[in-house]
């Protein structure tokens, strides 16, 4: 969709392009400067409405980013609860199969955190 403010610069700064010509023509300087004034003023406009374009379209991509990542975010916590019950239910298994390699597993590691702990203290 395109700016308002473009379509009527183009418009101004082709009246101004007009308006300077036949003053060139006539040789009334009032209509030559006053044309080539206006013609400035349409290429301002028409500058701003693409400028109003491009953050409107700036805008609208950061927006897609933004769902893009939420969706993104989403996924990976859906994944990460699935592999966390995964993850329970193999130890829930192995446990129960094998309780006391378990057992003896569970140990160690809480025998390694009681080394750790007790030699930051020191």
């Amino acid at each position: 969709m395109v700016d308002i403010d473009r379509i009527t610069g183009a418009a101004k700064d082709l009246g101004g392009k007009v308006q300077s010509a036949v003053g060139d023509l006539t040789g009334s300087k009032s209509d030559s400067v006053e044309g080539r004034f206006r013609e400035a003023s349409g290429q301002a406009e028409n500058l701003y409405g693409q400028a109003k374009d491009t953050v409107r379209q700036a805008a609208g991509q950061a927006s897609t980013y933004a769902d893009d990542a939420a969706d993104y975010a989403e996924d990976a916590y859906e994944r990460g609860g699935h592999y966390l019950r995964r993850g329970t239910r193999e130890v829930s298994h192995q446990v129960a199969e094998y309780p006391l390699a378990s057992l003896l597993v569970a140990d160690l590691v809480g025998f390694g955190l009681g080394l750790l702990v007790s030699a930051s203290r020191d």
